[in-house]
């Protein structure tokens, strides 16, 4: 490797640090329910979602096996809505591609794959989800996967502060503020550079180019850098494209390849950090 290299991954690992660590600070915050600079904005969508979904916010904190239940539950429920809308996509707006519902056995994998932040494919994407199961199935279950996933490292530093599992927090509370005040933001900042630097973002099924010999080439379209952007935030896999982060639309120029990979990382290490703060408050 050259010079050239060794500064390419010094500059990557230098950024992810300067990233994560004030993110990892903000992130305790979330988690402890502290007010943040959001608060003006959201807190109000907050306290509507709470009072909507019947969470009480204030009450006495769950114990482990009240905490787990609501995270199962949670995820049940998020399966079998994923898997209806897979199923029956044919039935669904934003079908300009004209797809099929997929088969039984294809929407059980994809709905128990994205459910699980495992996000394996079977598929491919461009030639079998329509648009609507691409933005309410898929790039909901990356927001909410990922969600549920920090909710319970933010139970499990809880537990290690107080050496005892009760008092771990709500799951209900910790999933909302996870995704209001973390994912949702930085996700739509991420999205917004990512439509800047080239990405699709569009609702059309496709366009026609005319090729230098004069033939026609038909190219899939999506809402592209809005699901690029949670899928490497939330380190979630499934693509827009079968060819992930090698398919042009998805990763045009080496500036958001960075910016992929800072994504990938920071919150991670920012999850590390908080945890810290929780555990030695």
């Amino acid at each position: 490797m050259n010079a050239q290299g060794w500064a390419e991954i010094a500059l990557t690992i230098s950024l992810t640090v300067a990233l994560g660590w004030p993110l990892g600070i903000y992130l305790g915050r979330v988690w402890a329910g502290e007010r943040t600079w959001l608060d003006p904005v959201l807190r109000p969508v907050e306290r509507l979602i709470y009072a909507g979904c019947g969470v009480q916010p204030y009450r006495k904190g769950q114990n482990w096996v009240a905490y787990a239940t609501s995270l199962l539950a949670f995820s049940a429920a998020s399966f079998v809505v994923l898997y209806l809308i897979l199923r029956f996509q044919n039935l669904l707006p934003l079908n300009a591609q004209g797809f099929a519902g997929l088969s039984p056995h294809l929407s059980f994998n994809t709905a128990v794959s994205f459910v699980t932040n495992t996000n394996w494919q079977s598929y491919v994407p461009e030639a079998t989800v329509s648009t609507f199961s691409q933005m309410a199935g898929l790039t909901s279950q990356n927001f909410l996967s990922a969600a549920a996933g920090m909710a319970i490292a933010a139970a499990l530093a809880r537990a290690f502060a107080t050496n005892r599992s009760e008092g771990l927090g709500n799951f209900w509370v910790d999933l909302t503020r996870i995704s209001l005040y973390v994912l949702l933001p930085i996700a739509l900042a991420i999205a917004i550079a990512f439509v800047a630097l080239g990405e699709p973002q569009s609702l059309l099924a496709n366009v026609t180019a005319h090729t230098v010999e004069g033939g026609k080439q038909t190219i899939a379209l999506y809402p592209t850098a809005s699901q690029e952007a949670i899928k490497q935030l939330g380190t979630n896999g499934g693509g827009i494209f079968n060819a992930n982060s090698a398919h042009p639309f998805e990763n045009p120029n080496a500036i958001t390849n960075l910016i992929e990979i800072l994504a990938m990382n920071s919150l991670s290490f920012g999850c590390v950090v908080a945890f810290g703060r929780v555990v030695l408050a």
